[in-house]
């Protein structure tokens, strides 16, 4: 990627005040190559937003692909998070995870949706998340199936909770997922133990699956890192966004 072109974007930082998280929140706003106010746009949001635009490059891969392969455009929303007490908003059992979805859903996209051109149908929007970002994610997607249809996971820490969540549900034909998991991530060692993510995975694939979830589901030689899943991203841009040379 030595490609000047793919580090020519607009990247906007904006503060939202969260009356659900009594704080301000940190995102992060990719707008597209050709960016046209007047123009509406699908968007990916992103859980630990600052880690998916350093780590993931996803800013200079959605260039990339658009530029070169003439996938649609699209904004990407990333929301930081603190590391500190990432658990307490992202885990289901978090004292700040409810607070966190309605801040999510009644704060950050009434404010990305009328201060940019952001399509605000939730075919038109796409939840991602690694490890812990992509358990809450799934849980937004499916508490507010009127709100989300589509989610990335990148190996998503979809532990007994969560699978618990999805088997209350007998019918999700209207969820489309792509869900990726590294082979080494059997043992994967945390502050709160460690955990077969791999095996997780396999079920929370299979239990989506049995209610119809529409699943790209991939597994690769892989660590719980962001070395594994930033080479993975562009598959994932693939899959959600059509080439237009393709038309």
């Amino acid at each position: 990627m030595n490609n000047s072109r793919y580090y020519k974007r607009m990247i906007v930082r904006e503060r939202i005040n969260s009356q659900a998280l009594a704080e301000d929140r940190v995102v992060k706003v990719f707008l597209p190559p050709g960016y046209d106010e007047y123009v509406s746009y699908p968007v990916i949001y992103c859980q630990d937003g600052d880690d998916f635009f350093r780590l993931g490059r996803i800013a200079t891969h959605a260039t990339q692909l658009i530029l070169d392969e003439g996938l649609d455009p699209m904004i990407i929303v990333g929301v930081d998070v603190d590391k500190r007490i990432r658990w307490s908003e992202y885990d289901p059992s978090g004292p700040r995870f409810d607070a966190y979805k309605q801040f999510f859903v009644n704060e950050l996209l009434p404010y990305v949706e009328s201060r940019f051109p952001a399509r605000p149908s939730p075919v038109e929007r796409i939840l991602a998340g690694d490890s812990l970002g992509g358990t809450v994610s799934l849980h937004l997607a499916l508490d507010f199936p009127d709100k989300f249809h589509k989610l990335l996971s990148l190996s998503g820490a979809f532990l007994e909770s969560t699978r618990s969540r999805i088997a209350r549900e007998s019918e999700l034909s209207w969820l489309t997922l792509y869900m990726l998991i590294g082979l080494e991530e059997h043992n994967v060692v945390t502050k709160r133990g460690n955990f077969d993510l791999l095996a997780a995975n396999r079920e929370a694939s299979r239990l989506l699956k049995e209610r119809n979830a529409r699943i790209e589901y991939v597994e690769k030689n892989g660590k719980h890192i962001w070395g594994f899943w930033q080479n993975e991203l562009p598959a994932a841009f693939r899959f959600f966004f059509k080439s237009a040379y393709t038309l």
